[in-house]
């Protein structure tokens, strides 16, 4: 047998370059190799980028510094899979950052981002795609952009997709979108209800809010709430109100119900369902403030329709108010008193107040915070305009001094409403009587001093509606005689044509008796 003979390997070709293991131990360096032509380098440097970016926004505003959004902007199009992933993920990490996202929007990247929510895409692109376009909608130039890209549509289609994170992100996206009118229209243009309403049984509560969120802004248009009607999107609704366990999206939820209440025929339809009482009920039941104060507010928001109103009142709405005065919380305090005052155009309503309301009205002139002080006074003005039975309830819950006390208040509609009601309760002698003797021409001549038109204006009503008695041009006459000849002459010729014009002047002959007086006594 012949001697084997060890075949010789044959050299590698010359041209070839032999593989180097590099170790970078600085993120300048991971940014210079996203310029490298290998598909392995360039996938490995958006690996370490991105979960450097991760770290912190310090991370982010160095990667923008050394230009790693200029070459991203290119690799997020490239046709290697794995570098196009990778480098989608760096960029809807650092899109949280609003200098990143100036420089995404000047380099255009909308368009690409949008082509990356094609369904051929992985679910990884789909959800770090989303979250970028999510973080960039907050800029009315790129929501605009996203628009005009038809992005709408692939968004909407992804609300379906199996990953939450997916479904977070898209539904993101589109309540920032539907901040814009026309977005709004196209949401509802493209069928988007049915699964924006699907994801309101999601096991995620943050998806529940934004679901709830995106809704709420598009309940804003007419053509979108009949298709949330003809989803049955408030059963939806009412649904989450009655689950206690659902309670932080009560808010969101009562949002939706006060725009869908705008319209009469849903007002009517829930009426007849019992959804109409059981908001009504949740209102007063419901341990949140957020949410009884947006109860209020849908009341106030739907009274402002006749035909509403009615069936408010059918359904005891106006106990509901009044109970919501006794809140702890200002807020809700002032939102029940924009109500009330909504509701008191129904004249039986504002018999119902006369009862029950009236008396906590007065008690809230009182308080030191200024919103309730002004939404109590403007409640009472309209309570007390055309019903003669409210202006003596005022009195009768010693009402008096607190009003009187507004009239030296800095805001000006405190005074001017102060003035409504004074006016108001100067059609009955007997409570022109009451208010002589509590001072009220005296606190008048001071507020004939205000630069304010509309609070000299509602000033002078005022006075012309008290004078009508001689005991009341006694006592201005007698306490501040030189003071009113002086300011008298000028304020009535200056005033005069607003006072005219006033749509609140009292009845001809106390409003011509009056200004005889002043002009007289001038």
């Amino acid at each position: 047998m012949g001697k084997k003979v060890k075949k010789e390997l044959e050299p590698p070709p010359k041209d070839v370059f032999d593989p180097l293991a590099v170790e970078s131990k600085k993120a300048e360096t991971a940014v210079l190799m996203l310029q490298s032509p290998e598909e392995e380098i360039l996938a490995k440097s958006c690996d370490a980028l991105y979960k450097f970016a991760k770290k912190g926004d310090e991370n982010k505003v160095t990667l923008l510094g050394l230009g790693a959004v200029e070459s991203l902007s290119k690799l997020i199009s490239q046709e290697d899979k794995i570098v196009r992933r990778n480098a989608i993920m760096v960029c809807g990490i650092m899109a949280a950052h609003n200098d990143v996202r100036r420089l995404m929007q000047k380099l255009d990247m909308i368009p690409p981002l949008i082509a990356r929510l094609a369904p051929e895409e992985e679910v990884v692109v789909h959800e770090f795609a989303t979250l970028c376009l999510a973080h960039m909608a907050n800029d009315y130039t790129s929501k605009a952009r996203i628009f005009e890209l038809n992005g709408l549509e692939h968004l909407i289609r992804l609300l379906s997709s199996p990953d939450p994170d997916v479904k977070k992100n898209s539904v993101e996206c589109i309540y920032l979108l539907a901040q814009d009118f026309q977005s709004r229209s196209a949401v509802c243009e493209q069928n988007a209800i049915p699964p924006l309403l699907e994801l309101l049984k999601s096991d995620y509560p943050v998806i529940q809010q934004l679901s709830l969120k995106a809704l709420g802004s598009v309940s804003c248009e007419a053509e979108c709430r009949q298709a949330l009607k003809e989803h049955q999107a408030l059963d939806h609704l009412l649904k989450i109100l009655e689950a206690k366990e659902l309670n932080d999206l009560h808010v969101e939820a009562l949002l939706i119900i006060a725009n869908c209440l705008e319209d009469v025929d849903t007002v009517q339809l829930l009426q007849q369902s019992g959804g109409l009482k059981k908001i009504l009920t949740f209102a007063e039941t419901s341990p949140l403030p957020d949410v009884q104060r947006n109860a209020a507010k849908a009341i106030a928001k739907s009274a402002h329709n006749a035909e509403n109103r009615k069936f408010f009142h059918e359904q005891g709405a106006e106990k509901t108010l009044v109970d919501l005065l006794g809140s702890d919380n200002n807020g809700v305090k002032v939102a029940a008193l924009q109500a009330i005052s909504v509701m008191c155009a129904n004249v039986v309503s504002k018999d119902i107040f006369n009862k029950n309301g009236i008396f906590q009205i007065i008690h809230l002139l009182n308080k030191d915070n200024a919103e309730v002080q002004e939404a109590a006074v403007f409640a009472l003005a309209n309570l007390s305009t055309g019903c003669p039975n409210n202006a003596s309830a005022v009195v009768e819950a010693d009402g008096i001094d607190a009003l009187v006390s507004l009239l030296k208040d800095k805001g000006e509609g405190v005074i001017a409403n102060t003035c409504t009601v004074l006016i108001n309760m100067a059609t009955q002698e007997s409570l022109r009587l009451a208010l002589e003797s509590h001072g009220v021409m005296t606190a008048l001549v001071a507020t004939l001093q205000s630069s304010s038109n509309l609070v000299l204006r509602k000033a002078l009503l005022t006075v012309a509606a008290l004078g009508c008695d001689a005991e009341a041009r006694t006592e201005v006459s007698g306490f501040t005689y030189n003071e009113v000849c002086t300011l008298g002459g000028s304020l009535v010729i200056r005033h005069l044509p607003y006072i005219l014009n006033s749509s609140s002047t009292p009845k001809p002959s106390q409003y011509q008796i009056g200004i005889c007086w002043v002009s007289q006594r001038c």
